[in-house]
């Protein structure tokens, strides 16, 4: 929270206090919808005259909310004093108390460069991205990946010792129809020998299930493979490793393009296999608290009062389920992380009533305490007509649109190099650089088309919208930071570059750039809130709506004196007052797409 909000409530908490008025009332500042009415708004005199007439204390001293508010109001001036916080505190409508905040103080606030945010640790266990083996990414699984990326970069980047770990989908009884499929509908030899060994085993999970349609019976065998692979069968697990080997060289490449990297089992993350051994002590501690029931062969978890539809943890043959896996993974979390533990799962919204019944059993096991655990949804990609899906063979492979993303944003480069050939009449200089800006934006384009909006949300797929390079767009971002990158640079070939310990407290910034300074203030805000909600759609807003009020700044005034002129010493004030607005505006937006994984370019 930052010194200012704390301020302000502290200020109200003394003026109620010295009003003889309740202080059972949590004060809540919102900001105003236009900045005609200040900075900040609190309707604290409309909560409290409501509880004091409901409770008759001082009942007859105020007449209403708004006669309470100027009383409040009196005060808060007599509070203010010398402080230099506020240029203005009134009182709005039926009672509403709005705080602006001064210019000066603004000033040495949004331009000082301090860092972000810095908060006491607290511990997290950010589970993300947790693609199945034998399956290659599909774009189905990128919102995973970068939203679980970016959550676990918010936490961090606001004090969280953050374990980043990558559950993936090693164990099940998709292994049985797996190995069905390679020993019987497949070739091993042609598949060790496939440049996509993966892609080759899709096709396969897709024909076996083409296959069931038309033979339920396959269900049983595959099955009874994943039974093998439980018990050790020696064939069983060396087909299953192979799996897992042609995956994890896949997903590497990916993940090394993506920018996302897991601190846990050396990188690799904790698999469901790895507890494979770990499930006999949990469903052990389920018998022995008499949480489990029999029912038509199978074990199952009943809720309270049917809180819940029943959890299964075992089949009817014994074998394990996800919630088994999931189980001795949160146990072994406890033990190896500490008892304190944070645990947020990212994981698709279709999830969500089973996280609730895992939550709450572990709840009901004493293992973790209310709001100890965190389910972050995320919403699907899908066809503008039907939901992806890997057994009926309609996906996108990641892969494709990755590089599909690259090829777009050249092609708008290389546009661009030509028009300014033209108007130039200087050769196109297509070089190294422009090739990884390439690779850069388009990736910037994708993950910012996901990170711009509420992770719940589904999208459904659309090209051109992904790939959109205009308006609220990741190349609009990474050109907004390039622009104000380009200016300082040209500042420091001209011999200013220190201007950040220059006094600019006196200055007077217009519209434009009062504007800008408003925006930069609330990084912390925007931050911290992104972080305490897991939802990084919160930065992207801002740093959006911070890009658009420095465009319309740069937009319409100059920065730079010129190379050749002298400047006089008001201008060169100025000079040097809109470049410390412009590199905080830089860092700013550079540190924040850093955070959502985008990659800034210095040239567009």
């Amino acid at each position: 929270m930052s010194a200012v909000i704390e301020k302000i409530q502290e200020s109200l908490k003394l003026a109620l206090q010295e009003l003889g008025l309740p202080m059972e009332i949590t004060i809540h500042l919102e900001r105003p919808a236009s900045d005609q009415f200040g900075d900040y708004s609190t309707n604290v005199a409309l909560i409290t005259f409501s509880q004091i007439k409901n409770q008759g204390i001082h009942g007859e001293s105020f007449k209403n909310p708004r006669e309470l508010a100027d009383k409040i109001l009196e005060i808060l001036t007599r509070f203010q004093g010398d402080q230099n916080f506020f240029s203005k505190i009134e009182v709005a409508g039926p009672g509403f108390i709005n705080f602006t905040l001064s210019t000066r103080f603004l000033i040495q606030e949004s331009l000082s460069q301090k860092p972000m945010f810095v908060a006491p640790q607290r511990s997290a266990v950010v589970e993300f991205s947790s693609p199945n083996i034998a399956k290659p990414f599909t774009i189905g699984h990128l919102r995973s990946t970068i939203i679980g990326h970016a959550v676990a970069n918010l936490l961090e980047a606001t004090g969280w010792k953050i374990y980043r770990d990558n559950h993936l989908g090693d164990w099940g009884t998709q292994f049985g129809k797996q190995i069905y499929a390679i020993k019987n509908l497949g070739d091993e030899n042609k598949i060790d020998q496939s440049a996509e060994p993966v892609k080759d085993l899709v096709e396969l999970y897709v024909k076996f299930h083409q296959e069931a349609e038309q033979k339920p019976e396959l269900e049983d065998e595959a099955r009874a493979w994943f039974k093998k692979l439980e018990e050790g069968d020696p064939e069983a697990r060396r087909l299953w490793q192979k799996c897992i080997d042609w995956s994890l060289k896949e997903f590497a490449r990916i993940y090394q393009r993506l920018g996302v990297q897991f601190t846990e089992n050396d990188g690799k993350g904790y698999g469901e296999s790895f507890f494979e051994e770990k499930m006999g002590s949990v469903i052990e501690e389920l018998r022995q608290k008499k949480l489990l029931t029999e029912s038509e062969g199978a074990e199952l978890v009943f809720f309270p009062n049917e809180k819940l539809p029943p959890l299964m943890i075992l089949k009817k043959d014994g074998a394990s389920l996800y919630a088994t896996r999931d189980l001795a993974t949160d146990k072994f979390r406890l033990s190896h992380y500490g008892s304190d533990i944070k645990v947020i799962n990212e994981v698709g919204a279709e999830q969500a009533e089973y996280f609730n019944q895992l939550y709450e059993l572990e709840e009901m096991l004493g293992w973790y305490q209310l709001n100890q655990r965190v389910h972050v949804k995320h919403g699907f990609y899908r066809f503008k007509d039907k939901k992806m899906s890997t057994r009926k063979g309609n996906v996108i492979w990641l892969e494709e649109v990755l590089d599909e993303a690259v090829k777009r944003a050249k092609q708008v480069a290389t546009s661009s190099l030509e028009a300014a050939e033209v108007v130039n009449r200087v050769p196109t200089r297509h070089t190294e650089e422009t090739e990884q800006n390439a690779e850069k934006i388009g990736l910037g384009a994708l993950k910012w088309n996901d990170l711009k909006r509420s992770s719940h949300l589904d999208i459904t797929f659309d090209w051109d919208e992904i790939l959109s390079m205009d308006g609220n767009s990741g190349p609009y971002m990474q050109y907004t930071y390039a622009r104000g990158a380009s200016v300082l640079k040209k500042a420091a070939e001209k011999g200013v570059s220190d201007f950040s310990r220059e006094n600019l407290a006196e200055y007077a910034p217009n519209t434009e750039e009062i504007s800008v300074l408003r925006t930069l203030f609330r990084n912390q805000e925007a931050l911290e809130r992104a972080a305490a909600e897991f939802a990084p759609h919160h930065l992207s807003t801002y740093l959006f709506e911070l890009a658009q009020h420095f465009n319309s700044f740069y937009n319409k005034h100059h920065i730079l004196v010129g190379k050749e002129e002298p400047g006089s010493p008001e201008q060169k004030k100025t000079e040097l007052f809109r470049l410390a607005l412009t590199a905080a505006v830089a860092k700013t937006i550079q540190a924040g797409l850093e955070i959502l994984g985008i990659e800034t370019v210095e040239n567009m």
